[in-house]
């Protein structure tokens, strides 16, 4: 039986507000799966997944209206960037502790709401509450968030596992290699927390200060859960910080670790004032580098040329704000490793980092002249080791053998060859 067409389009338009009607009432009530079936098969399988993802955590979360899900979230660390990553998630209003050190440190955060030293004249979300006591941080935790350098994470995890929530994922700031082991941080919380553990890890270029003040920032989540990668980059997001996510937790890793090797070199070039062509080779020459080990270690070489390898590598090699940058800057003016270190109130990665990833080429590739392919790497691991000054260290750069600049190796190891030396 056919209808008139006033009475066949005013149909249609009925079943496209109630489709409309569903897909709404579902965006806004997770549970809305579970009242409309009918209306279900109408939302897509991707809007599924993610609004799936409000009510997720076997019940551990729950939907507002204010938030893509509410959730608890633990700190671990009371520096500058574990500051800046907790006045992230409480401007989405999500409740946050922190773990601090000393108690006049949490007093000064719960009543002045600023550290004392660190970002300083920065004022933190007064819903962020700081402590010394790791089992009120941990205890009623939805999320935890691990931002204790990585040289100091095995010790800390040892010592605290059994306050840890076995349900509660845990995202890691940390970025590095822990020398003696060479563990990346996956390593060691798979080591110390257990290997069926859920776990994730952010990069990218973002200074804390600027993520503190609200400045446009970018960053990618990585975790061989992509629930879990997603469900983290719903809590971060907002107007000023854009996430993205990755299944390639080794590529983010090595990239996070490399970048800041370079950047002490990087600092040096401008210590010694050689100029932006210098620097600027140096750091394109130095992301080839991180790209090699990166995709000998497993990783994809997408994955280093993106936020979390190239591009938090040019924020540490020019920004101002880098650590990194500063300590190789104070050591091409000509100053020790050893009074550089006694001045900071920060730990430089980089220098630990640097020590480590020597040992890790060598263990991991041996093929042929690995002196040609990491020569930036290794000439660093010399400088802070003292077998040759800065301005030796980068005189030999220049005076390494011709050859053509070449990305072979990438698509090499794309197709399972050998790296070249390009």
């Amino acid at each position: 039986m056919s209808l008139p067409p006033l009475k066949a389009l005013a149909l249609l338009v009925l079943l496209f507000l109630l489709d409309f009607s569903a897909s709404f009432t579902i965006s806004n009530n997770p549970s809305a799966f579970h009242s409309q079936p009918a209306l279900v098969g109408k939302v897509s399988q991707r809007t599924r997944h993610r609004e799936m993802s409000m009510v997720s955590w076997k019940g551990r979360t729950a939907y507002s209206e204010t938030l893509p899900f509410s959730a608890r979230f633990a700190v671990l660390g009371g520096g500058s960037f574990g500051l800046a990553a907790a006045s992230v998630l409480a401007r989405k209003k999500f409740p946050v502790t922190v773990l601090v050190r000393k108690e006049e440190i949490a007093k000064h955060i719960n009543e002045k709401h600023m550290h004392p030293v660190y970002l300083q004249n920065v004022t933190l979300p007064e819903n962020i509450r700081a402590t010394t006591d790791a089992r009120e941080a941990l205890s009623d935790a939805t999320f935890i968030i691990h931002s204790i350098p990585v040289q100091h994470s095995r010790r800390f995890l040892e010592e605290h596992r059994n306050l840890f929530p076995r349900s509660a994922p845990i995202l890691s700031l940390s970025k590095g290699i822990e020398t003696g082991t060479l563990s990346t941080m996956d390593e060691i919380l798979r080591q110390t927390l257990g290997q069926d553990g859920s776990y994730a890890y952010m990069s990218g270029p973002s200074f804390a200060r600027e993520m503190a003040l609200e400045q446009a920032t970018a960053v990618v989540f990585a975790s061989r859960d992509e629930q879990l990668a997603e469900d983290l980059a719903l809590a971060f997001s907002g107007p000023s910080f854009k996430c993205f996510t990755t299944t390639d937790v080794i590529g983010l890793e090595i990239g996070g670790a490399v970048k800041n090797v370079v950047a002490l070199a990087a600092g040096m070039c401008e210590g010694l004032d050689l100029g932006t062509n210098a620097k600027a080779g140096l750091v394109t020459r130095g992301c080839a580098e991180m790209r090699r080990l990166a995709t000998l270690m497993g990783g994809r070489a997408s994955t280093v040329s993106g936020l979390s390898g190239v591009g938090d590598a040019f924020a540490t090699c020019f920004g101002p704000l880098s650590r990194n940058r500063s300590f190789g800057y104070r050591l091409g003016r000509g100053e020790s490793v050893q009074d550089i270190l006694g001045s900071m109130n920060e730990v430089s990665e980089g220098v630990q980092t640097s020590y480590a990833l020597v040992d890790l080429i060598r263990r991991k590739d041996h093929s042929y002249r690995i002196d040609l392919k990491y020569p930036i790497l290794m000439g660093v691991n010399r400088i802070l080791e003292g077998e040759i000054t800065p301005e030796e260290g980068l005189q030999n750069l220049m005076a390494m053998p011709l050859r053509a600049e070449s990305f072979q190796f990438l698509e090499d190891r794309a197709v399972g060859g050998g790296a070249g030396v390009g």
